[in-house]
């Protein structure tokens, strides 16, 4: 492949995980690519602050991201965003399965499924939100 990979990752309570953030320097070790945070929060102006900012954290650790809310449905978020001529594959985030709703209704399956891309599941705890940050949405 030419050029840097475009790579959906969703993600919401996990988005500034280590876990999630391992798993993108992971994708980097196979070549060079870009990430769109999409956080399922919503389409309000708060919600996309949140999801700016959250890019922007992850920016600060070196990695190439935009980020981006969605519909508050984990599965619509990510059917009205792809496009298979934008992105080459989608990264989904949960929590542990133990404690997830994403993975109890199937959600990587499912997006594989209406999608037909390459999706990858990382598992990954909630991030600890630091005294500094105020998110002006809940993460839910």
């Amino acid at each position: 492949m030419h050029g840097k990979a475009n790579i959906l990752v969703l993600a919401n309570r996990t988005a500034l995980s280590v876990g999630l953030e391992e798993a993108l320097r992971a994708r980097l070790d196979r070549g060079p690519a870009r990430f769109t945070l999409l956080v399922p929060l919503g389409r309000s102006a708060d919600a996309e602050r949140t999801a700016r900012n959250m890019a922007s954290s992850l920016c600060g650790a070196g990695l190439e991201v935009y980020g981006q809310a969605a519909d508050s449905d984990p599965l619509n978020a990510v059917l009205d965003v792809w496009n298979p001529a934008e992105f080459d594959e989608i990264i989904i985030s949960t929590l542990p399965a133990s404690t997830s709703r994403w993975m109890r209704s199937g959600l990587p399956r499912r997006v594989e499924q209406h999608t037909g891309a390459i999706v990858r599941h990382v598992e990954a705890r909630e991030a600890p939100v630091s005294p500094n940050h105020r998110w002006e949405h809940t993460m839910a």
